[in-house]
């Protein structure tokens, strides 16, 4: 029978990725499925451990979202408020006449930009399935959007001036684009709490969950768990993009709601838990059911096809709609990291599967065999080796 093992050692043997550590649980009250191969290094100098910590990238975002719920039982604001209130910035965008139009081709915004809106990424402003677009350049160059780079960012409120002269790809509500919507969520929570993101999310989330290794920072003593970080080499090996003494060694300008986070797979499993327990003891039944219930039209999910590849989208991660492939089962809720992350959970069966590597994705899809195997044999249960 094949178990987590004989899936991610062979994997690792050719050090692509170096290693990787992964979870299921199935929801049946059993101790979950834990897996550590490989090293946290390319020289194989330090062994992958349950508790290495990795950047988790835009598994980021679920998190964001739920905080953004949170403050939304809280009073603090409503799911169809403007946001104008909080960010002044944005009170009146523009938006290209066209996608394809220059940046300098613009009309005013339809109507305002709501909570709503941000939570479900059709805000106005993001990446599409063209990245060539004109009204994308900027969100590379001037906001630093994509790979998660957390010294290269201006503060939040640079950030935002920034963001305010960068017009919209799309009128609000109209099509969904991936990843600007959770940094502008961080800068909004941060404001209606009045502390930073890192505060809030410690103290909302982490410390009631137990989740001691997630922030936007590993601590000095706690360096020797954090993973490196590398991307696939032109010359078939392994280029380093990040050490443990690098870009998190210390808080960022700006934390990023949409990919700041460093964890572990027992501290996302953590939140895993509490969205599978119906939100206790941080959110409402509701709430979480928003979350993991798909806001998208079938045309937006056809727009957004390089990204989610026939599924919806939820508050935070995509969730799958109907099975387009063997892979999918309906209702899954998650998302992935462009760092090499992946972690889903199943409602309606209570599962849980989570895939930690330091290898960084090559592009939004394909993703990696690694992930779809992970997936399938916790959906599946354990299986046979195929011959």
């Amino acid at each position: 029978m094949t178990g987590l093992l004989d899936i991610l050692q062979p994997c690792v043997e050719g050090g692509s990725p170096p290693g990787a550590v992964a979870l299921v649980d199935r929801g049946d009250g059993s101790e979950p499925e834990v897996v550590a191969v490989g090293s946290a290094d390319a020289a194989g100098d330090v062994p992958m451990v349950r508790d290495s910590i990795f950047r988790i990238a835009s598994l980021t975002k679920p998190v964001t979202a739920a905080a953004t719920m949170m403050l939304v039982e809280d009073g603090r604001f409503a799911l169809d408020d403007a946001v104008a209130a909080w960010l002044p910035e944005i009170a009146e965008p523009m938006v290209v006449r066209t996608p394809s139009s220059p940046v300098d081709d613009v009309v005013p915004a339809a109507r305002p930009v709501t909570v709503a809106d941000l939570l479900t990424f059709r805000a106005g402003w993001g990446f599409p399935t063209d990245f060539s677009l004109p009204a994308v350049a900027p969100l590379f160059g001037e906001l630093r959007q994509g790979p998660p780079q957390p010294r290269a960012v201006a503060a939040p409120d640079e950030w935002m001036a920034t963001l305010a002269r960068i017009p919209m790809l799309h009128q609000p509500g109209e099509a969904w684009l991936y990843n600007a919507c959770s940094d502008i969520l961080g800068v909004l929570i941060a404001r209606v709490a009045g502390c930073s993101l890192p505060e809030f999310l410690a103290e909302r989330i982490f410390e009631p969950l137990g989740m001691a290794d997630t922030g936007f920072a590993v601590p000095a003593g706690q360096l020797g768990r954090f993973t490196h970080c590398y991307r696939a080499g032109a010359d078939g090996g392994l280029d380093l993009v990040d050490a443990p003494d690098g870009q998190w060694s210390s808080m960022p300008a700006f934390p990023s709601g949409a990919g700041g986070l460093v964890s572990t797979a027992d501290d996302w499993f953590a939140f895993a838990r509490m969205l599978l327990d119906g939100g206790g003891p941080l959110l409402s039944a509701d709430s979480v059911r928003r979350m993991n219930t798909d806001h998208l039209t079938a045309a937006q999910r056809d727009g957004a096809s390089l990204f989610l590849e026939g599924q919806g989208w939820g508050f935070g991660g995509s969730v799958d709609v109907t099975p387009t492939d063997p892979w999918n089962v309906p209702g899954r809720y998650g998302w992935i990291g462009g760092t090499g992350t992946a972690a889903h959970i199943v409602p309606s069966t209570g599962l849980t599967t989570i895939l930690l590597t330091q290898l960084e994705l090559a592009g939004p899809s394909p993703l990696p065999e690694p992930m779809r195997a992970v997936w399938a044999y916790g959906a599946r249960g354990p299986r046979t080796t195929r011959t």
